[in-house]
């Protein structure tokens, strides 16, 4: 490997990819209460009530917070139509060191990894976390008060944090990162169940670290595993 400084620049570009995201949500953040659940999760977050079933308390107790910096009541749904801004903006960040991680691993695979290969790792990982961000579906969750921004966001820490454990799996502190993942898991329960869908990704990471011989039986009895654990 030569001498390009591939993590200095994952760092910059994914914080980039972070700075763009933000200032697009930012000036596309709605103003005000869209007409559905948007407005009960403004109201009940501001007040810290009970929103409709099955609840959100995490982000409840995050959309107060928000809320605190509106200075003025006319303007607490904008900062926590905000929070939906930061958090999607979050999401991109870990996507693209996610994609930085998962292109080395393939490459890596393919022959040996050069500083062309890294280059063009940063810039696949770039374009792809970007292209995501401004899907239709993802930047409408991005600019308004409900709780898929945040879901999205709890999911892309918890595939990163996955990739992070399966890099370090079976070292002595590699297990750092599978009692954070416990600990995501748990909070994600406080937001949308829709986070939780990360789990069968983890599992099959375990699998394929530690199963080095795939078989149409073990991957059929990985496959039961991972459904009965989510």
């Amino acid at each position: 490997m030569g001498s390009f400084h591939f993590d200095r620049w994952n760092k910059i570009l994914g914080w980039a990819a972070f700075a763009i995201a933000l200032i697009t949500y930012w000036l596309c953040v709605e103003p005000t209460a869209s007409f559905w659940d948007a407005g009960e999760y403004i109201t009940t977050a501001s007040n810290l009530e009970v929103g409709h079933p099955p609840g959100a308390p995490l982000y409840q107790i995050l959309g107060a917070f928000f809320s605190i910096f509106a200075m003025d009541p006319t303007n607490i749904a904008l900062t926590i139509n905000l929070m939906s801004v930061f958090q999607s903006a979050f999401t991109i960040l870990f996507m693209f060191w996610s994609l930085t991680i998962l292109l080395r691993n393939v490459v890596g695979k393919m022959g040996e990894i050069n500083d062309d290969n890294l280059k063009g790792i940063l810039v696949a990982a770039f374009i792809g976390s970007l292209a995501f961000a401004f899907t239709d579906s993802f930047w409408y969750s991005a600019v308004e008060a409900e709780v898929y921004a945040g879901a999205i966001c709890m999911l892309s820490v918890l595939f990163y944090s996955a990739l992070r454990w399966e890099r370090e799996m079976n070292t002595p502190r590699g297990d750092r990162w599978f009692i954070l993942i416990a600990f995501l898991v748990g909070l994600t329960f406080g937001i949308h169940f829709l986070g939780l869908l990360a789990i069968p990704a983890m599992g099959f990471l375990y699998f394929f670290k530690n199963y080095k011989t795939v078989t149409l039986k073990n991957f059929i009895v990985a496959n039961v595993v991972m459904v009965a654990i989510l």
